[in-house]
């Protein structure tokens, strides 16, 4: 019996909400983070995106440089680069400087 076998490429997850979810909403469950890319009805299945570039939400007075690992920060919706009390989202993939209230991110 093989050790693992192939079940898909994994870009998105099934997900069945508990509440209504719009698209652009990320959702944390365990370490595991993702972006629902259309509307999700609760108690419906959808699909969560865990591989892609997105814009997410940050504070303006950061600025990031490409390859830094960024975090979710579910409390207050935006990447950060604490790690404690966060989950790990990915890698900035497109320099944002303090100006911006959006980082180019890639999701794991």
């Amino acid at each position: 019996m093989p050790q693992a076998v192939f079940a898909h490429e994994g870009a998105a997850i099934d997900y069945t909400p508990g509440a209504d979810v719009a698209a652009g909403d990320v959702i944390v469950q365990g370490d595991l983070v993702g972006v629902a890319r259309l509307d999700i009805k609760s108690g419906v299945l959808g699909a969560l995106a865990v591989t892609g570039v997105f814009d997410f939400a940050k504070a303006t007075n950061v600025a990031y440089t490409v390859g830094t690992i960024l975090y979710w920060d579910d409390t207050n919706n935006i990447v950060t680069t604490t790690a404690t009390g966060n989950k790990q989202i990915g890698k900035v993939v497109k320099a944002a400087d303090e100006m911006y209230q959006q980082i180019n991110n890639l999701t794991r």
